[in-house]
């Protein structure tokens, strides 16, 4: 989280639910590392770099910024080597955090990605009022061949929410 705030635009306006930072250590805010990184390639192709990837991470993420766009993750633990259950676990259990975590951010609309987070959180955060745009709609991590899939879905929601432009 603290390399978020360096990028953590005034007003958010979306934020994206994602599981956990990998236990590869390649965090989505770590401005060090590759622009190749999944998740980072795949969201900067909706922030309009769809064409042009960005030369560096801090280039995205100040363009991330500008688009009033957040990666919160669900757990702040790695959980990608964990077992299913464990990975439930700890996202059940740090749940109350990442509702702090929205909360401060100003209760943003929201898109959770990754199948898993999704059927996990969806309702619960639903519930709990906020304002998940999914709606039921699952969303696959762009990694493990289901890129093509990700942007599909990614749109989807966001085109439904009536708030994609791209």
């Amino acid at each position: 989280m603290r390399l978020r705030e360096a990028y953590t635009p005034p007003r958010v306006e979306l934020a994206i639910i994602a599981e956990s930072p990998p236990a590869s250590g390649k965090y989505f805010y770590d401005d060090s590392g590759k622009v190749s990184e999944p998740l980072f390639a795949a969201l900067m192709q909706h922030v309009g770099f769809k064409n042009d990837p960005p030369t560096t991470k801090a280039d995205g993420l100040r363009r991330f910024q500008a688009k009033g766009w957040v990666v919160v993750d669900a757990t702040y633990e790695p959980v990608n080597k964990l077992s299913d259950l464990k990975k439930t676990e700890l996202i059940k259990r740090d749940y109350p955090s990442l509702c702090r975590d929205l909360d401060s951010l100003g209760r943003p609309e929201l898109v959770i990605i990754k199948a898993n987070v999704c059927r996990l959180l969806d309702a619960v955060l639903v519930r709990d009022g906020f304002s998940v745009l999914n709606r039921g709609t699952v969303v696959y991590f762009p990694g493990f061949g289901r890129q093509a899939e990700f942007h599909r879905q990614f749109a989807y929601v966001l085109k439904r929410a009536s708030e994609y432009d791209g």
